[in-house]
């Protein structure tokens, strides 16, 4: 009888009013989101920084490692399109593999720092209790250490391939804000009718809080995950502009745009093609984190 009664709902739903099913809350909010200009544009343009730091290299002659002993600081050209600097390398292979680095730094720290919150907020706000003091003690602890002076004194330990271990420390400052905002939602998502059943039915509480609170923290989290890559990009460029970020042979953007400041009046194109990439970039991301949120809650835009 009631498989019966939803075909027969399907139907009418279908035939009677001529309306097709309502589209899945994912696909509403693509929608959203790709109709809103700024979007629309900062999708585009972080695409297009992706594409051209990773398979720009490609369609150049010159690689990152490669010097050309015959061209010093030779203005763009059609050999050396970006130009080149004091050491003869070419200034787009090394902009795009600074690029490359700068990019990868941003999208694991914003998916390790986010992943952290939200583990630690929801087990926080689900469990409370000493599990509750402790998180919110560490989270508080981090708030107030001083983390460009800890980067600063590590910075000798990124060099090479330990250049991860930055974008876990860096991961490890980040994660404290958004840990709160999502500990307070779960306790508050806890409440709800469908998680009090599936604790009366013996559901670990694990299993709820990774399949029904952090589902239901989709939006906010997503959003956080988006901001949170401008907020990597620029805080490892700062670092990297001071000598502790990103260390030799590795290179970044903000290694680039420190040694390019120094030419910069008299050889513009050793400082601005890296310094208009982050530029590019950070715009990109905050126009998507910032269509991301008002594609998730419209009435955002709105009310303000």
């Amino acid at each position: 009888m009631t498989t019966t009664l939803r075909e027969e709902d399907f139907a009418e739903g279908q035939a009677g009013d001529g309306r097709a099913p309502a589209p899945s809350r994912g696909r509403v909010v693509a929608g959203r989101f790709f109709r809103a200009r700024q979007g629309s544009l900062g999708f585009a343009l972080l695409t297009a920084m992706f594409l051209l730091a990773f398979a720009g290299p490609k369609a150049c002659r010159w690689s990152a490692a490669e010097l050309d002993f015959t061209a010093f600081m030779q203005p763009p050209s059609t050999a050396h399109w970006f130009g080149t600097l004091q050491t003869g390398a070419d200034v787009f292979a090394v902009t795009m593999r600074g690029a490359q680095k700068s990019l990868l730094v941003g999208l694991l720290v914003a998916v390790l720092s986010t992943g952290l919150a939200a583990v630690a907020g929801s087990f926080a706000g689900y469990f409370l209790g000493w599990t509750d003091r402790t998180v919110m003690w560490v989270a508080d602890l981090l708030l107030v250490l001083p983390a460009f002076l800890i980067l600063a004194v590590m910075s000798p330990l990124f060099t090479g391939g330990r250049w991860v271990l930055f974008v876990a420390m860096l991961a490890l400052f980040l994660w404290m804000v958004t840990s709160k905002i999502v500990r307070g939602m779960t306790r508050a998502i806890k409440e709800r009718e469908y998680i009090k059943a599936a604790r009366f039915m013996g559901v670990p509480s694990h299993t709820i809080i990774f399949r029904h609170v952090m589902p239901n923290l989709a939006s906010l989290l997503i959003v956080d995950a988006t901001l949170n890559v401008s907020a990597a990009i620029l805080t490892e460029t700062s670092l990297s502009y001071f000598g502790f970020g990103i260390q030799p042979p590795d290179v970044s953007l903000g290694g680039l745009i420190a040694d390019g400041a120094k030419t910069a009046l008299y050889a513009p194109w050793t400082f601005w093609f890296a310094a208009g990439g982050l530029i590019i970039t950070i715009l990109s991301v905050n126009l998507v984190g910032d269509s991301l949120r008002d594609a998730f809650d419209p009435g955002a835009r709105r009310s303000t």
